[in-house]
């Protein structure tokens, strides 16, 4: 007897955990406080997140991913523990975990993994790439013998790929996402403006007005900051066509990207995705006109997934379905394509 099967989006910004049988039953935040004179964690997820930028000295409130990896494998570590434990209950028996990676890790970050999902109390870990769990929670029958393409823009990484039978045929992974999003709303707040804003509130921002197409009427939003002349506290407004200005180096760092995939890509299978569309999923590909300028730029229709935040986590679980039959090349083609 076996305990639970989970499959894990354990992305920079948020974690969510699909259970086998009962769907996605957790959507936390990637945040944990931890005490520093004890070593204790403190709060987890959304209570953690809620002491970003306001905790006491004695307590850091730490997001232990960045860009797409894990950056603190101690905190990470305790951070799964607590999820594990929160879905699979009071059974003693330990799950089964398939969690999502970015395309084109290395081996030391997949070893971290690995080893941090076990010690956290898997029984036994897989891996599955991002642009493949995301293409299968979008819909995409992977199996077909045709090309389909994926842009998966999490917190850390936007991952790029093409897929046909069952595996991932090109990918590119840029560590351009929603992170580096927040942080240049708030570089251009800080240059244009001269007012400091921290970076939960670029994120409000972002997900309010931000743009990376003319919308048919302007947005605008009211935060405050401190100015940096005064260092008081300053109420000022942002605009969506702002966001357009701050947000579109990054953009285009993705649309590089896209390009790259695309140029490497088969005629055959670039014949298939111009008659079917690029998929975008993430929370990222979520900002406004961010599909039509890409569908612009590489001239092939651009459509955003349904529930496009929860496509990872949604094939994730579908891949559980498939533990005892998936081959490692179906399942956990990063060892394959490992450069």
């Amino acid at each position: 007897m076996f305990g639970k099967e989970i499959g894990i989006d354990l992305g920079t910004a948020s974690v969510l955990i699909f259970v086998r049988g009962r769907g996605i039953v957790l959507k936390e935040p990637s945040v944990v406080a931890i005490d520093k004179n004890t070593g204790n964690v403190l709060r987890v997820g959304a209570e953690a997140q809620e002491m970003l930028g306001r905790t006491p000295g004695n307590i850091v409130a730490i997001r232990p991913l960045r860009d797409g990896v894990i950056s603190d494998y101690e905190t990470t570590e305790k951070m799964l523990k607590y999820f594990i434990r929160k879905v699979n209950g009071k059974t003693i028996l330990r799950p089964n975990v398939i969690v999502c990676v970015p395309s084109r890790i290395n081996e030391v970050e997949e070893r971290a993994v690995r080893d941090a999902a076990r010690n956290a109390g898997a029984r036994h870990v897989e891996l599955i790439e991002e642009p493949m769990a995301a293409a299968i929670g979008a819909g995409i029958d992977i199996m077909r013998a045709r090309g389909s393409m994926v842009i998966d823009i999490g917190g850390g990484t936007a991952d790029v790929a093409v897929l046909s039978l069952g595996d991932v045929v090109i990918s590119s992974s840029v560590k351009n996402a929603g992170d580096k999003f927040d942080e240049a709303i708030v570089r251009y707040v800080r240059k244009r403006y001269n007012i400091l804003i921290g970076e939960r509130t670029a994120e409000e921002i972002k997900i309010s007005i931000g743009s990376l197409y003319p919308r048919p009427e302007k947005l605008a939003m009211t935060v405050r900051g401190r100015c940096m002349s005064t260092g008081l506290p300053k109420e000022f407004t942002i605009t969506s066509d702002d966001t357009i200005d701050a947000l579109m180096e990054n953009a285009n760092n993705i649309i590089d990207a896209v390009h790259q995939v695309l140029s490497e890509t088969p005629p055959e299978l670039i014949g298939d995705i111009s008659a079917e569309g690029i998929v975008m999923t993430g929370g990222g590909g979520l900002i406004y006109g961010f599909d039509k300028l890409i569908s612009e730029k590489v001239g092939i229709h651009v459509y955003i997934a349904d529930d496009a935040i929860s496509c990872v986590a949604k094939g994730t679980g579908a891949a559980l379905e498939y533990l005892e039959d998936i081959s490692e090349t179906k399942v956990n083609s990063v060892q394959k394509r490992r450069r």
